[in-house]
């Protein structure tokens, strides 16, 4: 039995199917996940219910993209600005009968239009962005759009124009640790000519390349001394040894991946159809082929110790291309308020006091 709400605007036609053991996979990691769609605009929560389904809660949110969660919290990059949104239940409440967190915007930082792929939140607590626009990465400003912090030795100037497609960040300890660029060039949009081989893994506390050779490389995620990251353009999850920068191809995903969660000894995976020319001259067209593969469009759960597609949640309908995604631990059914919906209007919380 599965469940899907929307609020706001009406949703596009969606429709989901699961693998038969994801319920008792969620119940047995205690967690659920979250994913974003750009191209509808939307942030999606996945939860099992009280009666074992799944959920699906899915809101608006203009052009979203990077997607994380720290300290109870989900940060989202959308459009043109940065969400904060917070679960207002106190334990043990319950909302709408069966969501055991309601997240509700708290917080949007206006950035203006900066392309911002994905983000996380450093040890102090300030949001860290890969802003693909000026090839860098930023972090909120009071007042104005970004406050620049690093940027690739390669690029010359801080400029708009995504200069080399800088889309990834990996956080450890944290401190911003690892980007991906699309490749080492300096003019804008030229790192187009290179999607095929001329993607890296950039080490941002030295400066220094620790692999490429990628096509179309995302989502570098650090765990210990590791890097996994999605070869997007290949189709591949790969490990990189942090300390030699060998490589070691993990999965094959039939799609085109752009967000990584690792989690557990498992990687979730966001996988899209290919919009038009999107695989055009890149090996993952022919890998598909040879295969025998047509590309879907959900999330995959991959056992990082096998290489093997353990569950999955794939969307079919007008939803074909995703985003990021983020593991919500202990959270069993989320659900979320969107911005511009009637819910938002009437959702009110405080903590009471006596007043003096």
């Amino acid at each position: 039995m599965a469940h899907a709400e929307n609020a706001g605007a009406t949703p596009p036609n969606t429709e989901f199917i699961v693998s038969p053991g994801l319920p008792d996979w969620l119940r047995r990691h205690r967690m659920s996940f979250g994913f974003t769609s750009y191209q509808t605009g939307q942030l999606f929560l996945v939860g099992l219910m009280p009666d074992g389904g799944i959920s699906l809660n899915q809101q608006n949110y203009s052009q979203a993209m990077g997607l994380c969660w720290d300290q109870g919290r989900l940060y989202l990059a959308s459009k043109f600005q940065i969400w904060r949104l917070e679960n207002m239940l106190r334990p043990g409440q319950i909302g709408n009968d069966r969501f055991d967190a309601v997240f509700v915007p708290r917080n949007a930082h206006t950035t203006g239009d900066l392309d911002v792929h994905e983000l996380g939140v450093d040890a102090a607590g300030q949001v860290i962005f890969a802003n693909t626009s000026y090839s860098c990465l930023a972090t909120l400003d009071p007042v104005d759009s970004f406050r620049p912090l690093w940027m690739p030795g390669f690029i010359s100037e801080l400029a708009a124009g995504d200069r080399c497609h800088l889309n990834g960040l990996a956080m450890l300890e944290g401190t911003p640790a690892f980007v991906t660029v699309v490749a080492a060039t300096n003019e804008p949009g030229k790192w187009r000519e290179h999607r095929s081989d001329g993607g890296l893994l950039i080490d941002v506390r030295t400066g220094g390349i620790l692999a490429g050779g990628f096509s179309m490389p995302h989502s570098p995620r650090a765990v210990e001394e590791k890097v996994y990251l999605l070869d997007s353009g290949r189709g591949y999850v790969v490990q990189v040894d942090t300390g030699s920068g060998l490589c070691r191809d993990l999965a094959f995903a039939p799609g085109f991946m752009r967000g990584l969660e690792i989690c557990g000894g498992f990687a979730l995976v966001t996988l899209s159809k290919p919009r038009y020319g999107t695989f055009a001259g890149l090996p993952l067209d022919a890998e598909l082929q040879a295969r025998g593969l047509a590309p879907w469009c959900g999330v995959m759960i991959i056992d990082l110790s096998t290489g093997c597609l353990v569950e999955w949640f794939r969307l079919e309908g007008d939803i074909t291309e995703l985003f990021d995604v983020t593991a919500i631990p202990t959270i069993a059914a989320p659900m979320s308020v969107g911005v511009g919906s009637r819910e938002l209007l009437d959702t009110i919380s405080f903590d009471y006091f006596p007043c003096s």
